[in-house]
């Protein structure tokens, strides 16, 4: 019999049962997180942690660009930005550049924040249209 984590497992679900605005939600969180992570590691000289999470973070930037609805106008300037961030990150990890992470750092909160603003949004209009019915 498999034992399993059940924090894991509770994540799988999470993953597959969320829309697809929560995935992307999700995937600015993860990058967030890897970010971080890759802050913390420059500050103390983990070179190997260091390269980890800054591709890490890459590899999610690379996904909302794949994922980018090319039918919708504003992606063409969201792919702009996603491979600049995703320059700015190769350079943060060639030099070392805490600073770098900390300006992709701020395009990310800013994505992520407005996307929640999107969300909860789309929320309120789908509970109206329900006529306040859960």
């Amino acid at each position: 019999m498999e034992v399993t984590n059940p924090y894991q497992q509770y994540q799988n679900n999470s993953v597959n049962t969320a829309s697809p605005g929560e995935l992307t939600l999700m995937l600015y969180n993860g990058c967030l997180k890897f970010i971080n992570l890759a802050k913390k590691a420059m500050v103390e000289k983990n070179v190997a942690e260091k390269n980890i999470n800054v591709q890490k973070a890459q590899n999610i930037i690379t996904e909302l660009m794949i994922t980018l609805n090319k039918d919708v106008e504003i992606s063409q300037n969201l792919l702009s930005l996603y491979d600049y961030l995703n320059r700015r990150l190769i350079e943060a990890n060639v030099k070392n550049d805490v600073a770098i992470l900390s300006e992709v750092e701020e395009f990310v909160v800013e994505f992520r924040d407005t996307w929640k603003q999107v969300i909860q949004m789309i929320r309120q209009r789908q509970h109206a249209g329900n006529g306040g019915k859960a």
